[in-house]
């Protein structure tokens, strides 16, 4: 990948704004020192999610938990998370990208402790509802504190908005590669450790959570050290910060009265989070159905999940050349009907060797869409309002992947797994024509 700029400006410099004392001077990251530091930190904030991915699910049930029990102490995760989504967003914007980035890594450690220990149906409850709150401070700071960078720096033909799309959109794409590998270098770590468990089979599933809760001691330990954020250090700031969140969260709702372009980009997650549903939750279950049972399907899961977030990472280096036949908007259309057929091929296939495929197929769209996405919202907003938009796009998804489970769910009980999917592929797609939205364009002022 090209040098983005290297020898560029700064990450960001403290506004003008009259405060008492500002940080000493530090030498100045070049974006591509801040690009480099973004992937090693995405790729280190996705590795304990590939490790717990085969076991999170196994874990509860394997100290007790019926079906339905896990299903309640995991909504506890989707209720805070959608409470919390635009209060951390709109902090991140008031108070800094750096505190919200560290305090997300310390509630991942807290939560993930706290599975550790859980027997009952309430333990794992709070432990999910903790895990919320990670989740919910995750969403978008660590993304923003890149983006910043990139507006902050001069590109090579700075002021232009295409040249500035396009670098992050590079380094998206790549953020995209790196936690495409780590998911799945984690996923494999999970089954390699399962099948070493020197402590036994019983334990083994605990020794993968120990894993995750040590990998993300090191993650925090990384973005404390290389997250760099110059702002103004002065007393009161954190209070004022706080005090401001409210502000900044209006402001990013305003920012949807006032955009077609923004309220349509968000509108996406809406047909996404349902659609969602489709292939990460029912493709286990259809996957059963077609190998004969759930320890089969368990069996097989692992080794294609990881090779679904290797070609994930795949799918998000290919967003350069992609680019280059076609803009951005043009792109994520075409995309997004490619992602919802590979869905439909899912539910319409009638064995596994042509299951699994599909899977495949629609992560490697997955990613590259993904990453398009985020860099349309980017193109959007302003360093002030940014992490406030990622949080409310993410949190549209809550409640529309919730409608999803409910809804395909009904349709897999009363059909069949592979009508439920389908239908789920087509609502997918159904977003497409949203990244054609644009501006209404203002009437010329009559000439005197």
């Amino acid at each position: 990948m090209p040098d983005d700029g290297a020898g560029a400006d700064a990450v960001g410099t403290a506004p003008d704004i009259g405060t008492e004392a500002y940080p000493p001077p530090r030498p100045q990251l070049a974006l591509a020192q801040v690009r480099n530091r973004f992937w090693l930190l995405t790729g280190l904030r996705w590795l304990p999610v590939g490790l717990l991915l085969p076991v999170m699910t196994l874990l509860p049930l394997q100290r007790g938990l019926t079906v339905a029990q896990l299903g309640a102490a995991l909504a506890t995760q989707g209720i805070v998370v959608l409470l919390l989504e635009l209060p951390t967003g709109g902090l991140a914007d008031a108070l800094g990208r750096r505190p919200v980035v560290l305090a997300s890594a310390g509630f991942a450690i807290v939560a993930l402790g706290l599975v550790a220990v859980a027997r009952t149906p309430l333990a794992f409850a709070v432990a999910f509802g903790v895990m919320g709150v990670f989740r919910a401070l995750d969403s978008g700071p660590l993304n923003a504190w890149f983006v910043d960078a990139v507006h902050a720096s001069p590109t090579p033909d700075d002021g232009d908005a295409e040249s500035r799309s396009a670098t992050v959109a590079r380094g998206l794409s790549g953020a995209g590669v790196v936690s495409g590998v780590g998911i799945a270098s984690g996923a494999l770590a999970a089954g390699g450790l399962v099948a070493w468990a020197p402590t036994g089979s019983s334990r083994a599933l605990d020794l993968v959570v120990y894993v995750a809760i040590v990998a993300t001691v090191g993650q925090l330990v990384a973005a404390a050290l290389l997250v760099r954020e110059d702002r103004p250090r002065e007393r009161g700031a954190l209070g004022r910060s706080v005090r401001g969140t409210p502000r900044a969260i209006r402001d990013g709702v305003l920012l949807l009265r006032r955009s077609r372009v923004l309220t349509a980009l968000v509108a996406v997650e809406l047909f996404w989070g349902f659609g969602m549903v489709a292939f990460e939750t029912l493709m286990p279950v259809r996957a059963a159905e077609l190998v004969g049972g759930p320890d089969a399907a368990a069996a097989l899961l692992g080794p294609v999940t990881a090779a679904g977030w290797g070609v994930a990472a795949l799918g998000a280096a290919l967003v350069a050349p992609l680019l280059r036949l076609g803009s951005i908007r043009n792109v994520s259309l075409v995309l997004r009907l490619v992602q919802g057929a590979t869905v439909v091929g899912m539910g319409l296939v009638g064995g596994v060797v042509g299951l699994v495929a599909a899977y495949l197929l629609t992560y490697a769209v997955h990613e590259a869409s993904g990453v398009l996405y985020e860099t349309l919202l980017h193109e959007q907003v302003g360093n002030e309002n940014r992490a406030t938009v990622l949080s409310l796009a993410s949190m549209v998804g809550q409640p529309s992947s919730s409608l999803g489970l409910v809804v395909l769910g009904a349709v897999a009980t009363g059909a069949s797994t592979g009508a439920a999917i389908v239908v789920g592929g087509v609502v997918l797609a159904l977003a497409a024509p949203l990244f054609r939205v644009r501006e209404k364009q203002r009437e010329p002022l009559p000439q005197a």
